[in-house]
């Protein structure tokens, strides 16, 4: 018998060195390797029916097959329906570029696919197909999971996924008396490599390996985090994978190794069509295991598409606003919009390039001079009041990036004592076993992120207000000048932010009243230059800045918008693009993108300042004609 064995190793070696790939026969060997490494799959908990987490499981492909609301479709335009509830001997013929229909628009997915699934029963069992191949010396075990739907960035029905150990051993009896040497887990179009030894492997019993697929997308990951993909290789977006999670045992099945006997008890192997509705690009259902590369050429496969790790997250909820952050709700948006767009057909396009026209057309038309940046005291249009902020922070960097370096002491206090606040209440734990989407948990770290904005800019928009006022009486702009200033005002600025935090939080936690925060947010906006420049205490300060507002709600919410908008979001934005197209590690990246927020935040203080002068000449001038003086026409 051990000559036997050795034989036909060595003869696998000979014939592994002229042909690519060659299957194995001995089923018996595979199907105890396959049950030996069989894995254990962890998916994202779902703790509401159609609500987050995964809903979808690993499945018999059979389950989908011979079912009556699933059909067969030609690759011809009109009346292309084959057949209902197509077999799986109907579709061993090949079929290239035909596709099944799954009940359900892939596009606009709703519930309709996962509760189609759950209506299949006991055939929708957890299934994972085992594929063992040799190529070059080598032996790969596969294991493949279908899922019958796709719920990521590129939406669509079908998704086969799956997970490789390779052995350096040139056939499954080999491979028997050893252990694997690497392991691949596929995510999208390329997989991760680890070895059988590495910590971020977990393995229950010793020999099955862990693997947590991410929420919609299935990407496999060894580890639960929140992961970010750049290429097409990682998946442009974020894969999440943290728990709590819900662990499958998926049943083994063996594909014997030998074609003929393959199609004859797996016909739908032979199927070379694709597992889910027809759609353009990435929303198209896609072809099976068979016809890809690695199903024959796993070996080859590894060498050239694993990479040695994944881009994962640092966990916790981070006050800050990060790169990453923006990253993954921004991609989010943006497929949705897309998805959008190609659900509408070319309808959606046309209304989104009229819009692009308008926002052109908008811009070009503003009026953007004169700005008299040092003329405080008088009326500016959005894009005077863009232009005078700019020209003042350009005379005075060393000045406003030294206010704004307030901001990284503050947010740091701020962190902790959401930290502080979360193990006090509970909300750490909640989070530990709920997972970060927890609707308690979201409400209480958006209503601690609000606190730090409010303080930043407060502090902020004080002392720029009183460095505005040294430079238009020509007085030298020192840094410790302005914060000298609002030394004797620190109190009526402390007691009137919190009076507005605590108004603003409390009508956020009832969620219906989060159009009213939204409204007193912009009506008590101008609080600080009142404290500073008026010398108002708090109480007044805060009936100043609602007086100075009324009546021109929409035009401050405007201002406040572009210009606080664009200051708070060019650091991340800037995050992102390093995301893309650098190699930075995401520490490096969140800290770029937070330095570059912090210099931002004061020409967004500048530019309220300027809107509160603004105001105050409106309110003097709001029942009589406005006449410009002589000198406004020169800049």
């Amino acid at each position: 018998m051990q000559r036997g064995a050795l034989a036909l190793g060595l003869t696998c070696a000979i014939v592994g060195t002229f042909a690519p790939a060659v299957a194995l026969a001995d089923v018996s060997a595979e199907a105890t390797l396959a049950d030996r490494y069989s894995p254990v799959v962890r998916l994202v908990a779902q703790t509401e029916e159609c609500g987050s987490g995964e809903p979808y499981s690993p499945i018999d492909a059979d389950a989908v097959l011979g079912n009556d609301q699933v059909a067969l479709r030609g690759p011809w335009q009109e009346s292309n329906l084959v057949s209902v509830a197509p077999t799986a001997s109907d579709l061993a013929v090949g079929l290239k570029n035909y596709h099944l229909d799954f009940p359900g628009d892939a596009l606009r997915p709703g519930c309709t696919y996962e509760q189609w699934e759950r209506s299949l029963g006991t055939a929708a069992i957890p299934t994972t197909y085992a594929h063992v191949v040799s190529e070059s010396g080598k032996t790969a075990l596969q294991y493949w999971f279908f899922y019958i739907y796709n719920d990521f960035n590129n939406k669509h029905e079908g998704d086969w996924e799956m997970i490789q150990l390779v052995f350096d051993t040139p056939d499954a009896i080999a491979a028997l008396a050893v252990k694997p040497a690497e392991v691949g887990y596929s995510q999208h179009d390329g997989a991760e490599r680890a070895g059988w030894n590495d910590s971020k492997l977990e393995k229950v019993g010793g020999t099955h390996p862990v693997v947590y697929p991410a929420e919609g997308s299935h990407a496999n990951y060894y580890e639960p985090a929140l992961y970010l993909g750049s290429s097409a290789a990682e998946g442009v977006g974020c894969d999440n994978t943290r728990g709590p999670s819900r662990e499958l045992r998926p049943a083994v099945r063996v594909v014997p190794a030998d074609r003929t006997a393959m199609v004859a008890e797996y016909p739908w192997l032979a199927y070379q069509g694709h597992w889910g509705e027809a759609h353009a690009g990435f929303y198209n259902g896609p072809t099976g295991p068979n016809t890809q590369v690695k199903w024959d050429h796993p070996i080859t496969w590894a060498s050239t598409s694993w990479r040695p790790s994944a881009f994962a997250v640092p966990g916790g909820v981070n006050d800050v606003p990060r790169a990453t952050d923006l990253f993954c709700e921004g991609v989010a948006a943006g497929s949705t919009v897309l998805t959008a767009a190609v659900r509408g057909g070319p309808a959606v396009f046309l209304a989104a390039l009229v819009a692009l026209i308008l926002v052109v057309l908008a811009v070009v038309r503003m009026q953007w001079r004169p700005s008299q940046p040092f003329a405080l005291a008088r009326r500016r249009t959005l894009g005077q009041i863009l232009v005078a902020s700019a020209r003042v922070y350009r005379e005075n960097p060393r000045l406003y990036m030294t206010i704004g370096l307030l901001f990284l002491p503050v947010s740091l206090v701020v962190a902790g004592i959401q930290q502080l606040l979360f193990n006090l209440i509970g909300l750490d734990v909640l989070s530990d076993v709920t997972g970060q989407t927890n609707a308690a948990v979201v409400a209480a770290a958006l209503s601690i992120g609000l606190v730090v904005m409010p303080i930043v800019l407060t502090v902020v928009q004080a002392m720029v207000a009183s460095s505005l006022t040294s430079a238009s009486e020509e007085r030298e702009l020192l840094p410790r000048t302005a914060y000298a200033a609002i030394k004797e005002r620190i109190g009526p600025l402390i007691q009137a932010l919190a009076a507005t935090v605590l108004v603003v939080v409390a009508l956020q936690l009832t969620v219906v009243g989060v159009p009213v925060a939204v409204w007193v947010l912009v009506r008590w906006s101008l609080f600080a230059q009142c404290v500073v420049l008026e010398r108002l205490p708090w109480a007044r300060a805060l009936r100043r800045s609602h007086l100075l507002v009324r009546g021109h709600w929409l035009h401050v919410a405007w201002v406040t918008l572009v210009v606080v908008g664009v200051a708070l979001l060019i650091g991340p934005l800037i995050g992102v693009v390093l995301l893309l197209v650098t190699p930075l590690s995401l520490v490096a990246v969140n800290v770029v993108s937070g330095i570059v927020y912090v210099l931002t935040i004061p020409y967004a203080a500048i530019a309220t300042t300027y809107v509160y002068y603004d105001l105050r000449v409106r309110e003097q001038t709001e029942h009589e004609p406005l006449v410009l003086p002589a000198e406004a026409v020169l800049d």
